[in-house]
């Protein structure tokens, strides 16, 4: 809720909802919470939101969670169409990603590593998924997301903005290392990560740069998406700073 009204009050420079009519339209909060979150009641006033003191039987039938916090904003969708994201340098694209915890979670690295757009293709969760926007952590509202988009579009535009896009994939024919030790991280830069379970199809790997994998070490099978997705991003993210 915080990052989402400072969206309204004029963003932090990368959000690309900032001074818009995206972020917050009212806010629910009980009287005990009204007390606890001044600073977001002040915002909230400051940005012309309205307020509303519910009791706790109301905010639980609001709430999503066993133990909510108190206060519940309702938000605009905040996504944006793909063809108004411009200077891409680094991308995330989530191909048939179907947990909410795993895709925001990634969201939110994405935009720690600062990428430029994160883009959920038609077959992947939704990022309005309560449990999604919890775990970006606020991150929904700080850089452009891309909704419902076929993977193979997402690929094509990545392309034509002279970016290198690479397929997360364990299987794949080139380690991370490899790839960043050639140079092919140093400029704009695609990831595609697949579906938690079963990855990419070849269809799409196909259709990327090649499909490079997270080096293991130790005794470990495999990388969870989102530990997989941190690894590739704030590599690319170091290469990119260094280049």
């Amino acid at each position: 809720m915080r990052e989402a009204l400072a969206a309204v009050n004029g963003g932090d420079g990368r959000s690309p909802y900032g001074g818009a009519a995206h972020g917050v339209v009212e806010v629910y909060a009980t009287a005990e919470a009204m007390q606890r979150h001044i600073d977001l009641m002040d915002a909230a006033h400051t940005a012309g939101v309205p307020t509303h003191r519910v009791s706790l039987d109301v905010m639980s039938e609001l709430a999503q969670t066993i133990t909510p916090q108190g206060v519940i904003a309702v938000c605009e969708f905040v996504d944006v169409p793909l063809e108004k994201v411009t200077d891409v340098r680094l991308a995330v694209v989530l191909s048939h990603v179907r947990d909410p915890g795993n895709a925001g979670t990634v969201l939110r690295t994405a935009d720690a590593a600062g990428a430029d757009v994160v883009i959920f293709t038609d077959a992947s969760v939704d990022p309005y998924n309560g449990k999604c926007v919890r775990a970006s952590a606020g991150s929904l509202f700080h850089l452009p997301v891309v909704v419902g988009v076929p993977v193979a579009r997402a690929i094509d535009f990545l392309h034509d903005a002279d970016a290198k896009v690479w397929a997360a994939d364990g299987g794949g024919d080139r380690d991370l290392h490899q790839v960043a030790d050639d140079g092919a991280l140093d400029g704009p830069v695609g990831w595609v990560f697949g579906n938690e379970a079963w990855g990419l199809p070849e269809e799409t790997v196909r259709l990327t740069d090649g499909a490079v994998s997270v080096p293991i070490y130790g005794g470990a099978e495999s990388l969870n998406l989102a530990t997989a997705a941190a690894v590739c991003l704030y590599t690319t993210a170091r290469q990119q700073r260094r280049a």
